[in-house]
This record gives C-alpha cells, structure tokens and sequence, in this order.
C-alpha cells in the first residue's frame, strides 16, 4: 500500500518527455533529495486524505471541496487539501493534531535544541536549511511550551519511596525579566542521593532573592513531597538557608562547603602572598582523609593561619563544628559530602545552557528551559548508582564501620605538626607570620 502510494506521488510531480519524473534540482544539477521527499509526503498524505473521505462518502454522503492547511514538518512545508463533507465532518486524526501546524517531529527537534542552549535565531536558521521557510520566535516559544509537561513532573513528582540522607542546595543567578524590568533571578535546587544509591533531583523553583523565606518555602515543598531521612545537607553559609535547614530538616547536620570556606578564608587576607598561603594551609587539611589526622590538621591551621591573617583564622575557628561535619559519617562517603561540587556541576551546565539567551523573557521561560536541562540530568543519573547499595546503607545504620588503618607513622597529633611545618617551610609569607 505505502509503496504503491509513493509511486502514486512520484507520478504527480512535472513530467518532461513521455512519462518520466522530472526531479527537483539544485542549481549544481543535483537531485535536490529533501523538496523530493516534501512533495512526496504532501501528495501522499493528501491522496489518503482523499481516500478516507471517499470511504465516509460510501453511505449516500457527498463531498464539498476543500479547507487549505499548511504544516510545518522536518522535511519542510506541506499544504494540505482537507476534504470537507456535505453531511459532518472528516478530520485525519492519526495523521494531524487539531489546531496544530506544526509536525511532531518539528516539535520535539525544536524542544531539543532550545534546551541544548541553542538560540532562537540559531533555531530559525536550522528551521531554514530544513525547508521551513518561517519559523519566528514567538512560534518557537509556542512549540516550547511541550517541556512544560516535562517540567511539572519533574517539578510534582512524589518522592516518599525512598529516603533520601544526604542532599545538596544551591541557588545559580540567571537574568530575567519580570515586572518590566530585567532583574537576577535566584534558580534554586535540591539534588538528594537517595536510600537506593541513586541521585535525583528533588526541586526547583525561581525565586527574587536567597531569603530565609525564600528558602523556607522551597524545603518546605520539599518536605510535602515526600522527602524525608535526610541525615546531612551541604551548602554554601547563607544565614537564611541555614536557617531554613535547621527548621524544616530537624536533627539533620549541616555540612558547610569546604570549598567555599576556603575562598571565603583566603578572600579575607590582604594581598596575594598571604591569601596563596592560607589556601596552601587549608589545602593541606582537607587533602587527608583520616578523621582524626584532620581534626588535628584543622586545629593547627587555625594557629598558623591566625599569624598571616587574623580574621580569616576567626572565620575558621567558627566554622570547625560545619566544615568538619562529614567526618562524622562513613568514611567512603567524605569526598562527596564535604563539598559542593555535585550542585557546582550542575549550575556550569546550567549557564551554558541559558548563556545563549542573555535575558529570559519570563520566569515561566526560565523554569521551562533549564528544567529540561534538569530534566535531561536526572534522566542520566537515573542510569547509574552514585552509592553502592551497600555503602549508603552504612549511612543509615547505627554502628557505621570504622574507617581505614591510618598510613602514617606515630600519632595523628604528630604527623599533623609534620605536615603543617612542610607547608610552612615552602611558604615563605607562612614562615615570616610564625
């Protein structure tokens, strides 16, 4: 049937001598594959149009002409001759969608390019070399709006069927414009690595500001989807997020960002020299993986530290108790908890993303596109455990095993002293403080 159809429409192009096809051309003289496929589609689909409506005709009904529709598809524009009936209607339903001029397959190339960070003008130059002779930017939103299904999912989803221990928030600035006005939007996001050693991602939401309301508010949805058993959350030291943290995760420890208590260390220093230092100091520290040996690591970096820079030294000494918090779970598990890198890799796809389109029309558009990004990152995660089953069970259990024999000779005390004098000798502002 297909194949005597498409010979059918192969007969309808120009002919030139007897009965031979004349093939559509580039100036070059060659076939020009891609208007041969659009008139073979066009003539074909309206030929079995005209077939279903001479079958609905088969009990007395006549029928009256025809409705002009034009519709965009991957191999360019087609017009269609919907036949019209005397007595009802006739529509092909398994070949259009009502009120659509636009293909599926159109649809879901255009969904993937915007959320590759493709920009709309790339989007109609593509759209051109395809055949499609317009495709405007208000059109390609329009065709967008097929990942808000997407995104509300992603956004809705029920998560009570696991519990989810450990998780990491963040928030990224995209500029956006709201209210007639183009402002920096907080995205924010949760990302949870589950009882199944699986992570996924348990919200996000545009907020004006990282506020403890905000904050509030976003965990909060959080909690009445079904996130429950968090044990520790690792964030940057935003007051109104710790807050939020404290009130809607109870019990739950906080486990603050050692990369970003460094650079925030090292930014209190007054010149290069000494901020080089106190980042090769606390470099030092957070290298170990012993608990014990970075617990005294920590303690004497305070002290050195406090000699090259007072003020970052009291910045640590306040934060021992959250910076050092990972220590307090399974030793497999120190690298990941520590910091927030998980969220940090997920923001830099986020921002290649969105780089392309500079200022977000809406806060709808915002959500809509990098929620497919999103989208596509949970898709990913889902294919690959971050834990092993066995290994995030430790989390979870009362007796957590003991962590590896330390490789170093004498006391942690001692070889922390070792370590600390070697950073120091190699650090000439270091030695001057001391």
């Amino acid at each position: 049937m297909i194949h005597r159809k498409a010979m059918t429409a192969m007969d309808t192009l120009p002919v030139s001598g007897a009965d031979a096809p004349q093939m559509p051309r580039f100036d070059d003289g060659m076939v020009n594959m891609q208007e041969l496929f659009r008139a073979m589609a066009e003539s074909l689909v309206n030929e079995i149009m005209d077939a279903q409506a001479e079958d609905a005709c088969a009990d007395g009904n006549q029928r009256n002409g025809y409705r002009e529709r034009r519709l965009i598809t991957s191999v360019g524009a087609i017009n269609l001759r919907i036949p019209k009936l005397r007595r009802g209607s006739y529509f092909p339903e398994d070949l259009l969608t009502r009120y659509s001029r636009v293909d599926r397959a159109v649809v879901a190339a255009v969904s993937e390019m915007v959320a590759n960070g493709v920009s709309t003008r790339k989007v109609e130059r593509v759209a051109a070399s395809l055949g499609i002779d317009r495709m405007s930017a208000s059109q390609v939103s329009r065709i967008c709006e097929s990942l808000d299904d997407i995104v509300a999912d992603l956004q809705k989803r029920d998560l009570s069927d696991v519990s989810f221990p450990y998780i990491w928030v963040d928030a990224t600035y995209v500029k956006c414009r709201d209210g007639g006005h183009v402002s920096s939007c907080a995205l924010v996001t949760a990302i949870g690595a589950g009882s199944d050693g699986y992570r996924r991602l348990l919200g996000l939401d545009a907020v004006d500001t990282e506020s403890y309301a905000g904050w509030l508010t976003f965990l909060r949805s959080l909690r009445e989807r079904g996130v429950g058993g968090v044990l520790c959350v690792t964030s940057d030291a935003h007051e109104g997020l710790r807050r939020a943290i404290e009130e809607v995760f109870p019990g739950a420890a906080w486990q603050r960002c050692v990369v970003h208590l460094m650079r925030n260390a090292a930014s209190c220093a007054p010149t290069r020299q000494k901020r080089g230092a106190v980042l090769a100091i606390l470099h030092a520290v957070f290298d170990e993986r012993d608990p014990e040996l970075v617990r005294e690591l920590y303690h004497l970096a305070c002290g050195e530290i406090g000699g090259i820079c007072p003020k970052a030294a009291e910045l640590l000494e306040d934060a021992e108790a959250d910076a050092l918090a990972y220590l307090d779970f399974p030793y497999a598990h120190h690298r990941r908890l520590r910091t927030n890198n998980v969220q940090e890799r997920a923001n830099r796809e986020l921002k290649r993303r969105s780089r392309v389109v500079q200022v977000f029309p809406s806060r709808k558009s915002l959500i809509r596109m990098l929620g497919a990004v999103f989208s596509e990152m949970d898709e990913d995660w889902a294919s690959r455990r971050w834990f092993t089953e066995d290994s995030i069970a430790m989390a979870v259990s009362p007796t957590r095993p003991a962590p590896p024999k330390p490789s170093y000779d004498g006391t942690a005390s001692e070889h922390a002293r070792r370590i600390i004098e070697v950073v120091i000798a190699d650090n000439p502002v270091g030695r001057r403080a001391a």
